[in-house]
């Protein structure tokens, strides 16, 4: 074996390992003690993150945040690499210290010139653009990993009137719209609820479990309907292009405009739980929308309606 191919691999030899020994690494690639020593202090200094450990069951150890072993790519892979990185440049808070930037110029300077420049070229016409938020979400890191491990978790939360102490049991973390969202199990309401990351203002994490018995893919995948509501809304064209904005609204065009300017209509069922956020959607999309059924949803906006003439009174 070239001593080359005998570093790349001991790369990834202690890659896998959290600790070992020069003994364990010279059995392992047919070598002395002495050449093991030699060859981890040369990948030592190429960069992979290695210390030792004195005494008598001393060694060797990995850091943390140990390095990974060179990958082959092909350029699309690296065009799809490099642009994931950019979709998460808007987001002010990311798990794990990402640190974007950084990775982005290591496989920018790896790469050849001809894919640097088409790389360039890409980036002055594509975009994964989010809005820029300004709220911080410092506990990402600590909440996915109480979700992997079916931790429940206090925190102190910030809520619509108040702010109150929780205990939850999280499934797990998704963002949507630049902001960072945590469906958990209230162990006080004794059911799911969903909550903005960013709101949050301290955690505690205990070494108490529970499971919850769904994965967060089947939670986002979910919609059970337990009180069913009919909701029948009528739209304009720009209400249908707004209401097309959020996937769950689903509008359909009319066969002929209705007097109005209505030409797309709402017809579906949703949980009477979603009342107050459904109204509060279509008062938005004021003329734009007008709500025919359930009378609950007319009544918030025409309560919302009222309270706003009143503030501005």
């Amino acid at each position: 074996m070239s001593k080359s191919k005998l570093l790349f691999d001991l790369i990834m030899y202690v890659n896998s390992r959290r600790s070992f020994t020069a003994q364990e690494v010279a059995d392992e690639f047919g070598v002395s003690v002495r050449t093991a020593h030699r060859y981890l202090m040369e990948i030592s200094e190429m960069g992979v993150p290695i210390y030792t450990e004195q005494g008598r069951n001393g060694g060797y150890r990995t850091l943390k945040n140990r390095v990974l072993p060179p990958v082959l790519f092909d350029e699309n892979e690296v065009l799809s690499i490099f642009f994931a990185f950019r979709s998460l440049a808007f987001y002010e808070s990311l798990p794990f210290d990402a640190d974007i930037e950084s990775a982005s110029r290591k496989l920018l300077a790896a790469l050849p010139e001809d894919t640097r420049r088409k790389i360039s070229q890409l980036e002055t016409v594509l975009s994964f653009w989010s809005p820029k938020r300004g709220l911080l979400a410092p506990y990402l890191k600590e909440l996915i990993e109480a979700a992997a491990e079916n931790r429940i978790i206090t925190m102190g939360y910030q809520s619509k009137n108040s702010d109150k102490e929780r205990s939850v049991a999280p499934i797990g973390i998704y963002t949507n719209d630049g902001l960072w969202y945590m469906p958990a199990y209230d162990m006080d309401a004794g059911r799911i609820q969903l909550f903005r990351v960013d709101r949050i203002l301290s955690l505690t994490v205990s070494e108490d479990t529970y499971t919850v018995g769904t994965e967060l893919r089947e939670w986002l995948q979910s919609y059970t309907i337990s009180s069913p509501v009919r909701l029948v809304v009528e739209l304009t064209r720009e209400g249908i292009r707004k209401s097309r904005s959020k996937p769950w609204y689903q509008p359909i065009l009319l066969e002929k405009e209705r007097e109005g300017g209505i030409v797309g209509l709402i017809d579906m069922v949703i949980d009477r739980n979603e009342i107050p956020f459904t109204a509060e959607f279509f008062a938005q999309l004021g003329k734009e929308a007008r709500v025919i059924e359930p009378q609950e949803i007319i009544d918030h906006i025409r309560c919302h309606a009222k309270d706003l003439l009143r503030h501005y009174q």
